[in-house]
């Protein structure tokens, strides 16, 4: 299974990325971890895999129950920050849609929004279902679409500024996408084989600061922060003048910014 044109943009999109992202939205992805770890079974002494592990959250959660943790993610920065937080954890390079495991090698499979960073989805939990042995569980989380109003909020600044998804970015490709609903990722787990697929959707309200939410896109911080930088410095303020004024609707007393989000979190059995 080779790469896609988005898988290779993925890649370039998060070299060099692991600071700005544990300073900005590593805090919003950690709120899943705790249900993913449930609907994986994860126990002390099972053999769990930790796939896109990032700065190590999930890693590092697993760990603290007593598994044996194998952890990877395809940016080098990552994985030497993930090394560093994760002692317990065994952290290597890797990356969908191949990973250096031998069939049926773990009992849970765990993936944090990774799926958001795949170019093939169903081959991605294809390959999940591979490394699981039969019984395992796999868990995973995407965001949901249409996104919350928390998450829409940097979206908006960009399109209130007039600015559009760069060609340098592709989208993934329409025959490899999939409804983000409760519904279309229970089907994509189905259809990689996986049994007794099910899905749920997590809501929360992260709080953050203006600071703290801008300095992910700033940097370059997903694809968001790509469009971002991509842009000439005047529209780049233009953004970010607009980005100011809609914070406003999420401000509350304390001056915080408290940010509607949700995520699909969906579990099968290998």
């Amino acid at each position: 299974m080779a790469q896609t044109v988005f898988d290779r943009s993925e890649r370039r999109a998060w070299a060099g990325q692991a600071d700005a992202y544990a300073a900005s939205f590593a805090k919003l992805c950690a709120y899943a971890v705790p249900g993913l770890l449930r609907a994986a079974g994860v126990r002390e002494g099972a053999r769990v895999l930790d796939v896109g592990t990032g700065t190590g959250t999930v890693a590092a959660a697993a760990c603290e129950r007593g598994a044996n943790v194998t952890a990877v993610d395809a940016d080098p920065g990552m994985v030497a920050r993930a090394a560093q937080a994760v002692p317990d954890a065994h952290v290597r390079l890797a990356a969908l849609p191949r990973l250096p495991f031998a069939d049926d090698e773990f009992d849970a499979v765990i993936g944090n929004f990774v799926l958001n960073h795949v170019g093939q989805p169903r081959e991605a939990l294809k390959e999940l279902r591979r490394v699981t042995r039969p019984g395992g569980l796999i868990a995973v989380t995407i965001w949901a679409v249409p996104p919350a109003a928390g998450q829409a909020l940097l979206g908006r600044a960009v399109q209130a500024a007039g600015v559009t998804r760069p060609a340098h970015l592709p989208a993934l490709a329409p025959e490899d996408d999939f409804p983000r609903t409760e519904q279309g990722l229970a089907a994509l787990l189905g259809e990689a084989g996986l049994r007794n697929a099910a899905c749920d959707t997590l809501a929360w309200d992260h709080r953050t600061t203006r600071e703290e939410w801008w300095s992910g896109p700033a940097a370059g911080v997903a694809t968001i922060g790509q469009i971002v930088t991509s842009q000439a410095s005047a529209v780049i303020a233009e953004i970010k003048g607009h980005f100011d004024l809609l914070c406003a609707e999420f401000t509350g007393p304390d001056g915080a910014l408290v940010l509607p989000h949700a995520a699909l979190m969906a579990h099968g059995q290998a």
